[in-house]
């Protein structure tokens, strides 16, 4: 859409204005004068703008309302909404529609959806008898007009453009032969689909970082568990009550054994432990049928529960409202525990003035529930120990896990629901029985739910580890059969998935929320990491031949993203992911972007990285089409260029070969590559000399490779072509860098050391040999390599005596060389402010206007159109200039249809900017723009990065360090002061001068004084007369400035003061006036 003439306003200029509107048509035109009912225009008004200006007389008040401008709200709106459709055109006027369809409607940019994820089964049956029909007719291959025709009949989808089904057509016939077979068409879809699954497994990437950090620690007894503080802390328990604290890094804080070796008994054991973070206690199980609490903080004793009827083999606790909590443990016959306390704290300090048994207060568990505060409830709900119990607050219910294979994981409730019939059951046993409930659970018989209350899972083989997420809905599972089940809460006849993997049984799981992960670790000391939406393995962690101790304890920090396992030493796995760009930022790729290029057949970006990574953008709106990764197996790729037709790209690596791929869907089509070398490439260009067509590039190997290409089937891996005899002899000495054509027959290439030659591209020999000059008032030793060429093409067809070739220099400098008569340099000027070396350089196709950018990520806008006609000593009119990106610029594209900037960085963004500076927005943003639609635009913003980077800073005396920060303050409140006193002493000069009366001037005023030792009687008179006047002898004295105001009784009741009365008072006076 046109830009138009808009206005936007600044943050600090900005309104609220409201209109009364009657409908959205009614903002879209005015009231006419004849008022009525009429259809809204849903076509682009310049098609039928001839057709109403043969009408009445109304036709031209109809074609100036159709050519207003549509209100920047809607335009939003549409840009927001995306495929959501609009019956209000976006079109400005009948002109602007004769331009292409691409650039001139946003809206149907935003309601365009590509064929190919519409495209069903059943679609593809049809199109297939459809392609194999035409060709029983004798058409073999299909043309865009029969292949419209067919792709209509079979989809039968009504919205699909003509367009559309153009765009799949090209994307098809990506040698730009004009038809398409239908394995052409199949190989098309597949492959693209491939990619797209691909491309999701790299965003969901993870490992662990290898080799492990392994802590060895001293010998004894197993490591019993692992658990985590909020703080971070690990906690671990040996099985002869030794505790230790360690920082996530596995750095030892403190340790403590808390239990005392008796005298002829036996050693007491601990079964397990868990922390009460609230009450700064920590819990400990014991094979003494005891529950022991401790400071966290200190370790000591501070209570127990004892006297319980089982072993307590698996701990849990949880915070269940203020001040109140619940305990659990599972025992060895089968039995979850329930401990419920309130007024936890005044219970725990009661507990505490206890008796105490071996030095801690001891309370048994028949006399503890007796207290109003404490309620104990025992079910019975496996015939096999429990392996683990854990409850969750967010279904308030318990859930345990054994290896009994019917009631292998049962998810139930802590107290029992109201259940008439039950309730009646247990009545009337109780009633034969001479038994209550209570009494029941005081004498330790458990208690066993109804079948409302719980929900079983039978597993095979048991159940060893399980772990829940509310935020999936998902229960997963590990036990002896090494697979890893994954449950929906509520169905319990058959897993939702089953994880393949382990080849020893699964000890511990644990589920990650956030990353939409499965941490698993196996008995042999495997851990894995699996996707929970794919449910695939993403990474193994095999252990080494000298580890193959059995796991004792494992855990998983999702504070650190680390996971800890232990066995005879402590081994920590930190997480690795893809790097996540901060919140503020917005990036287009995970790694650095080293070249981008703009294909006008799409109208789409695709951009390539050190990761070799390639994606497609839609240049309309910003969005990513298409995304396809190991381009170049694990090598960076570093320069691409596109065919004449603009439907294939061929990309550069740092492997030493070049690959010509349909981008639409990753397919690679050629590899050109030299045998037996593996020199970087760093440029490449497409050329077309005579009828044939060549893919040329340079690199590290200083020569100038040539690939022949062809429409007809070549070999998969092509060679170059036999290198030009001056390329053997005089070439290059020293690595070339860049590489650039000028139609018909010019081309020219630089290298590192400071060289440029140009070539005859038609007969292969050298034009003319340059050499980059240095700056003024530099020694030799800098970097001179020339990492930048462009052709001035306009002047270069004449042959005109005029500079039309541009080189980069050292230092930021920018050369202009003419190549008649050997080459001879014009003019040379320093382009970069910051002396950073210039990276890219761009002109427009008239020549007027050239781009440069630097490493510093700025970008500088001169106007050469009458520059270096002749030798020049001044540099050319800086139109404008603005920071881009915060690193080193790697690609300049002017796209001279739409007007705009296209930029890419090594801080991994691609950016678009109209010409002007104003920034559109980054590729890869939430946001779509339109990129005709001004409002759609990041501007006035800019990228966060570069607002707060400190070279985007203005200069300053401060940051270039001549004065500190400390100066710069004292001097501004000294001018402060100097010019308050100012102000203040011409404010009162018609009043009284300033205040400002030393002892020596009272001294100097008294000896003045004239007056005689006696007076007359008239003399006398005149003294007391003007006694309460000023005297007038250079200024008044502190009292004489004094007013006398009455003492007047105020009322009881306060009354709003009267802010009039503030001119009584000179001082308040004077401050009214100033504000």
């Amino acid at each position: 859409m046109p830009l138009g003439n808009k206005f936007r306003p600044s943050s600090a200029a900005g309104k609220l204005e409201t209109y009364h509107i009657t409908s959205i048509l009614s903002e879209l035109r005015p009231a006419t004068g004849k008022p009525g009912p009429r259809r809204v225009q849903t076509s682009v008004p310049g098609l039928r703008c001839e057709v109403s200006s043969s009408g009445t007389g109304q036709s031209q008040p109809e074609d100036s309302e159709r050519n207003l401008p549509p209100p920047e709200w809607l335009e939003r709106e549409l840009i927001k909404q995306g495929l959501r459709r609009h019956s209000v055109s976006l079109a400005y006027s009948a002109a602007d529609s004769l331009r292409s369809l691409h650039t001139l409607d946003p809206a149907r940019t935003l309601r365009k959806l590509k064929i190919e994820q519409r495209v069903s089964l059943e679609h593809l049956k049809k199109l297939k008898v459809a392609f194999e029909e035409s060709e029983k007719n004798g058409r073999r291959s299909l043309d865009v007009v029969n292949f419209r025709r067919i792709v209509k009949n079979c989809l039968g989808l009504r919205d699909i453009s003509e367009e559309q089904i153009q765009e799949l057509f090209m994307k098809i016939d990506y040698s730009a032969n004009g038809k398409i077979k239908w394995d052409q068409f199949c190989t098309y879809m597949q492959l693209e689909y491939t990619e797209k699954e691909e491309s999701l497994s790299r965003k969901k990437w993870a490992s662990f970082a290898l080799p492990a950090t392994v802590k060895e620690v001293c010998h004894g007894e197993p490591i019993l568990r692992l658990r985590c503080t909020p703080d971070g802390t690990v906690v671990t328990v040996r099985e002869d009550g030794a505790i230790y604290f360690w920082s996530p890094e596995l750095k030892l804080k403190k340790s403590k054994t808390v239990f005392e070796r008796p005298v002829n008994r036996k050693n007491k054991w601990v079964t397990d432990f868990i922390t009460m973070p609230e009450y700064n206690k920590l819990i400990l199980g014991t094979g003494d049928r005891e529950i022991q609490m401790y400071e966290l903080s200190s370790l000591e004793p501070y209570c127990q529960i004892s006297a319980l009827q089982t072993v307590p083999l698996r701990l849990d606790y949880c915070s269940t409202g203020p001040d109140e909590c619940m305990i659990l443990y599972g025992d060895a016959q089968g039995c979850v525990n329930i401990i419920l306390m309130t007024s936890v704290g005044e219970t725990l300090r009661m507990w505490k003035k206890l008796p105490k048994v071996e030095n801690v207060p001891n309370i048994g568990i028949d006399n503890a529930v007796l207290s109003p505060n404490f309620t104990y409830i025992r079910w019975k709900v496996h015939e096999d120990w429990v392996t683990q119990v854990k409850y969750y607050d967010n279904i308030r219910a318990v859930i345990s896990t054994s290896n009994q294979e019917s009631s292998a994981l049962v998810i139930g409730c802590t107290v029992p629901t109201t259940n008439i019939e039950q309730q009646m059951k247990e009545l009337k046993e109780a009633g034969r029985e001479g038994k209550g409930k209570k009494v029941q659970a005081c004498a330790g018989l458990p208690l066993q739910r109804a079948d409302c209350d719980q929900t079983v899972f039978p597993i095979y083989k048991g159940v060893k580890t399980f772990d829940f997420c509310k935020k999936h809905n998902l229960i997963v599972t590990g036990g002896m059969d090494r697979l890893i089940r994954m449950w929906n809460p509520y169905v319990t006849g058959k897993p939702t998935g089953i994880l393949k993997g382990h080849c020893a049984p699964v000890f511990y799981l644990y589920i990650s929320s956030d990353d939409n992960r499965i941490f698993s670790v196996s008995n042999d000391n495997t851990a894995k990491i699996w996707d929970i939406q794919d449910q695939c393995c993403l990474f193994t962690a095999n252990p080494k031949a000298s580890q193959n101790a059995d796991v004792s304890a494992c855990l998983y920090s999702p504070v650190v993203k680390t996971l800890y396992i232990a066995t005879d030493s402590i081994a920590l796995l930190t997480l690795r992911t893809k790097p996540q760009p901060q919140g503020n930022l917005t990036v287009s790729h995970k790694e650095p972007v080293l070249c981008c290029g703009y294909s006008k057949e799409f109208r789409q970006v695709v951009s390539c990285t050190e990761g070799s990574v390639v994606k497609v953008w839609d240049i309309d709106t910003g969005n990513q089409v298409f995304e396809f990764g190991g381009a170049h197996g694990s090598s960076a790729i570093t320069c691409l260029t596109f065919d004449l037709s603009g439907r294939r790209l061929v990309t550069g690596g740092r492997d030493g070969c070049l690959k010509i791929w349909n981008f639409n869907n990753g397919h690679c089509l050629r590899i050109l590559r030299k045998e037996h070398k593996k020199d970087e490439v760093c440029d490449c260009t497409y050329v077309k000399v005579n009828r044939n067509k060549y893919v040329m590039a340079v690199g590290w190997d200083r020569q100038i490779d040539m690939y022949f290409d062809s429409n007809d089937d070549l070999p998969l891996v092509q060679k170059p072509q036999p290198y030009w005899q001056d390329d053997l002899r005089c070439g290059h000495k020293e690595d070339v860098l860049c590489i650039a054509q000028c139609p018909p027959s010019l081309l020219a290439t630089s290298s590192y050391d400071g060289e440029i030659i140009v070539w005859n591209l038609v007969s292969g020999h050298l034009h003319c040999r340059l050499l980059s000059p240095y700056p003024p008032d530099c020694t030799e030793g800098i970097d001179r390599s020339v990492s930048s060429i462009v052709f001035m093409k306009t002047r270069a067809r004449n042959v005109e005596f005029t500079a039309c070739l541009l080189s980069s220099g050292p230092q930021g400098y920018v050369s202009f060389w003419s190549l008649i008569n050997g080459g001879k340099i014009f003019a040379t000027f320093e382009a970069s402010r910051m002396k950073s070396h210039i990276t890219k350089m761009a002109v427009t196709v008239d020549d007027n206007l050239l781009y440069v950018a630097d490493q510093s990520g700025f970008i500088y806008v001169y106007d050469v159109k009458n520059y270096a006609i002749v030798p020049e000593q001044e540099a050319p009119k800086n139109i404008n200039y603005w920071r881009a990106h915060i690193s080193s610029v790697t690609s300049l594209v002017i796209i001279d249809e739409d007007k705009v900037l296209l930029t890419s960085s090594t801080d991994c963004t691609v950016r678009l900017w109209s010409i002007h500076g104003e920034f559109i927005g980054t590729f890869g943003q939430p946001e779509a723009w339109s990129i005709h639609t001004m409002t759609s635009w990041k501007h006035p913003m800019v990228p966060y990065e570069i607002l707060v980077d400190p070279l985007s800073m203005p200069a300053h005396h401060i940051l270039e360090g001549e004065n500190s920060v400390l100066d710069i303050i004292n001097a501004g409140q000294t001018e402060n002061k100097d010019a308050t006193e100012t102000k203040s002493e011409l404010h009162y000069k018609h009043k009284y001068p300033p205040l400002c009366i030393s002892d020596k001037d009272i001294e100097e005023e008294i000896n003045q004084m004239s007056y005689p030792e006696e007076h007359g009687k008239r003399l006398r008179h005149e003294i007391f007369k003007h006694t309460n006047k000023p005297p007038n002898h250079g200024g008044p004295k502190a009292y004489h400035t004094l007013k006398y105001f009455e003492i007047v009784n105020a009322p009881t009741t306060c009354e709003r003061p009267d802010l009039s009365a503030a001119g009584i008072d000179p001082f308040l006076s004077e401050y009214m006036e100033e504000q």
